[in-house]
């Protein structure tokens, strides 16, 4: 076999126009156009709007390569393409060679016979979606979310990345191009076609392989197909097949495995499984490998005393999913390098995280986003790419192209430990009207086609055991029908947006019962120097044209400041009320997540919307664009971590009920403290409790009464600290007040600080809220930030730089200012 990689520089040019300029495959025609220097930055300002024509122009992408003799001499070559975006027509020197329309598709076209020795040209034609999209919705209209607000019409006719076509948190800017790679493979003779493998873990703890490799053409005699097991580059096992047919089934066991955990459970030992065809002089003639994880998953869902239980079971034990919902992490998926996917992933870890999805809207994500969660410990829930919208089942060719996307992305990524759950769809049972009988709707019937039948069955033959769920949210009991039967708190997934779309106060998370709540949000702005990257400085004021440009939930700017009034100071400054709004995501979020950690295993898990952005925007990120850790992003390493404090307090009685929350296998002697202050540092009540730390659950650790030793004193002069030590170290804290932020009558913290080797020790003199640190370098990512400090407590804080670990101290510490609460109510100095 030969492979000719097709990547690299083409050319491309407007259909029409012969001014041809640089392109880069795989890539997308904006980046093209981008590096060209033709159009100017498409996140900048509004020039989004100016740009609309890419989209509705088509464009020839070309290039020439050459052949050998040699290379024409197999008995056959393929054009393999991983993906094109969408609307494609291939020619090879001039003749057409086929047409694609599904950009989530993998493509094989025999071009042998389209081949010269010498000089080939190859021509790709990228014709405009949205001619054909507005055809088709003019002529049957099928109703999305959105629609004329915030997403082009039509879009759902179309097989290709949803949020393209915009979202309530991304741009209109709609692709096209040859996005994964392309190659040109010749063979002769029989090829290695996928590779399953197939994990039985058995009562006694060993774990037996099959192997099964399909073969294309016949296996000439005297040859074999060799299996090897490794771990670390170290032989486990491997068998020999001779003669081999397709498919060729091989087996084998393992005795003492080493299990692949998600993050903070267990390690992630990963193995290599190597299939290669072996001629009789023994020459490889093809290998193909995969890198697997040990491990046995369940979805369970069985009777309990609240309805129906559904949570994660890896290796026999429950886990609470702690994670975050994944969207591309740019417009335009060829700007974002492995180096980006491995930083966004590993801050997700970083987290404490163990849970990934990967929303439905988006991508199928490339094979190293997989490789790293693998690698990272991260599960992730995969949707299929459909969300929020009804969509065309009752055409038969429309059902043909989604089968074979989903089996092109089943079988691709089916190997991998992390994958644990596929998903239909993103609430398209939740969002009322999409299905149902309405004309503009889904008739139930071929909802239950697709998605209860279609892609479960193709779940069940291509990757047997992986549980499969119909829809994001979905009940899987009663009539899901009815009105908001996705909503019922007893049984399946829940997407919860009583807070945020429905109002709801930060409280209302504590009256929320629900099983597994796959979604839930609030929105901020981004970094401060973030802003200004797509700002003028005239436009910075949140009602500005582009600050609300750069806001797609239509209530999204004014939503902000109605929750930030009922829970802080209003702040003067602009910058202090983008820091106000992370601090406030950061406070709903943490109300959520607490509350129903506390409720293990009822609740059994939590991932918010959404870990990152595709461009800088105002959203629901915890991670801005350019990969900035927002507030939000700092709390989620707090309230998802190993060992959680919280509270339930009771203002008006000035009680407070205590909870400890734990991930451990095994129970550990551990220590409550608490410290009861005023605003002015005066210590009113401490105290400490030891108890051991509950297993894989929560405990709680009985009420603390303040009522006598405060009944001189206005709630709003409280502050209760809440700290957890195992093994002489802090594991937890938390704050506890009686009255919102903005009513505590906060003091002047007298924040200092001083270089202390690489790092900065950071003291308050009065208690501090949401302290964080400010640098001129804002890729600095420090250890800490967006913490409480007691009066005269300390904290020394280190920064990073994401990808390099530890950061020169002239590099990282030019500029420093800390700042917190108290600095942004206008009523102290503005930092140090």
């Amino acid at each position: 076999m030969e492979i000719l990689t097709l990547d690299g520089t083409w050319s491309a040019s407007r259909k029409g126009e012969n001014d041809a300029f640089p392109a880069e495959v795989p890539g997308c025609i904006h980046k093209d156009l981008l590096n060209d220097g033709r159009i100017p930055d498409p996140y900048f300002r509004d020039n989004e709007n100016r740009l609309q024509w890419i989209a509705e122009a088509d464009w020839i992408y070309r290039r020439s390569f050459d052949l050998s003799p040699e290379f024409l001499d197999h008995e056959s070559i393929n054009l393999c393409c991983e993906g094109l975006d969408t609307f494609a027509t291939l020619q090879v020197n001039g003749k057409e060679v086929a047409r694609t329309d599904n950009m989530f598709r993998s493509w094989q076209f025999p071009v042998r016979s389209f081949l010269q020795a010498g000089q080939n040209e190859i021509t790709v034609t990228f014709s405009s979606t949205l001619p054909w999209i507005r055809e088709r919705q003019e002529a049957h209209p099928l109703r999305l979310t959105g629609a004329g607000i915030h997403r082009l019409d039509g879009s759902n006719w179309i097989r290709k990345e949803q949020c393209n076509y915009g979202w309530d948190w991304g741009p209109m800017l709609v692709t096209c191009g040859i996005w994964r790679p392309m190659r040109l493979v010749a063979s002769s003779g029989a090829r290695l076609g996928p590779v399953q493998v197939l994990q039985d873990h058995q009562d006694g703890g060993s774990v037996r392989l099959d192997v099964v490799t399909e073969i294309v053409g016949e296996v000439p005699p005297g040859h074999t197909l060799i299996t090897r097991l490794s771990r670390e580059g170290e032989e486990v096992n491997r068998i020999q097949s001779d003669q081999p047919s397709s498919p060729c089934s091989q087996s084998f066991s393992i005795g003492s495995p080493e299990l692949w955990w998600p993050n903070g459970i267990g390690a992630q030992p990963l193995y290599e499984v190597s299939v290669a065809l072996v001629d009789p002089a023994g020459e490889v003639l093809e290998q193909s490998g995969r890198r697997i994880g040990l491990r046995h998953f369940d979805l369970v869902r069985e009777p309990d005393a609240w309805g129906q239980s559904f949570s994660f079971r890896i290796n026999g034990l429950d886990f609470f999913a702690k994670g975050a919902n994944w969207i591309p992490a740019d417009t335009f998926d060829a700007r974002v390098s492995d180096e980006d996917l491995e930083d966004l992933l590993k801050s997700a870890a970083d987290a404490h995280m163990n849970c990934i999805r990967v929303w439905g809207g988006g991508l199928y994500e490339r094979n190293r986003f997989y490789d790293l969660c693998d690698e990272l410990g991260l599960c992730v829930w995969q949707d299929f790419m459909f969300a929020c919208a009804a969509y065309p089942a009752h055409e038969p060719s429309f059902m043909e192209s989604v089968a074979r996307e989903a089996e092109d992305n089943v079988k691709r990524l089916r190997h991998h430990p992390s994958v644990v759950l596929w998903c239909g769809n993103n609430e398209i049972e939740q969002i009322k009207g999409l299905v149902g009988e309405d004309p503009e709707a889904m008739e139930w019937q071929h909802y239950c086609a697709l998605f209860d039948d279609l892609l479960a069955n193709i779940v069940a033959t291509h990757h047997p055991g992986c549980p499969y769920w119909p829809s994001s949210e979905h009940s899987p009991v009663g009539n899901r029908t009815s009105d908001r039967a996705s909503q019922d708190p007893r049984w399946g997934d829940a997407h919860l947006w009583n807070v945020w779309h429905g109002q709801e106060p930060f409280e209302w998370y504590r009256s929320s019962f629900h099983r597994f709540c796959s979604e839930f949000g609030f929105q901020s702005f981004p970094h401060p120097r973030t802003v200004e990257g797509y700002t003028d400085p005239e436009d910075r004021n949140i009602t500005s044209y582009v600050m609300e440009h750069h806001q797609r939930s239509r209530i999204g700017n004014s939503r902000i400041l109605t929750y930030l009034l009922d829970w802080f100071r209003l702040p003067s400054r602009f910058e202090d009320l983008i820091q106000v709004s992370q601090i406030l995501q950061g406070l709903a979020i943490k109300y959520a997540v607490e509350h129903w950690r506390r409720n293990m295993p009822r609740c059994m898990g939590a991932l918010y919307w959404q870990l990152n952005d595709c461009w800088p925007v105002a959203s629901w990120a915890s991670i801005d664009h350019l990969h900035r850790w927002k507030a939000l992003h700092y709390e989620a390493r707090r309230f998802f971590a190993p060992v959680l404090v919280s509270a339930v307090e009771d203002p008006d009685n000035r009680k407070v009920e205590v909870f400890v929350t734990s991930d451990g296998r095994e129970p550990v002697p551990a220590t409550l403290s608490w410290s009861l202050e005023s605003v002015h540092g005066t210590l009113l009540e401490s105290g400490e409790r030891p108890f051991s730390l509950p297993t894989a659950g929560t405990e709680s650790l009985g009420h603390l009464d303040f009522a006598r030793s405060t009944e001189s004193l206005p709630a709003s002069d409280l502050m209760l600290f809440l700290h957890v030590r195992t093994h002489d170290k802090t594991v937890s804290r938390n704050l506890v007040t009686f009255v919102r932020p903005k009513h505590l009558a906060l003091q002047n913290p007298s924040l200092r600080w001083s270089f202390e080797g690489t790092g900065i020790r950071v003291q308050a003199e009065n208690p501090a809220l949401w302290v964080w640190i400010e640098g001129d370098d804002p890729d600095i990512r420090w250890s800490d930030t967006f913490f409480h400090l007691q009066a005269g407590e300390s904290r020394l804080i280190h920064p990073s730089r994401p990808g390099q670990g530890s950061t020169p101290e002239a590099t990282a510490l030019a500029g420093i200012r800390v700042r917190s609460l108290y600095e942004t109510t206008g009523i102290g100095p503005s930092g140090i």
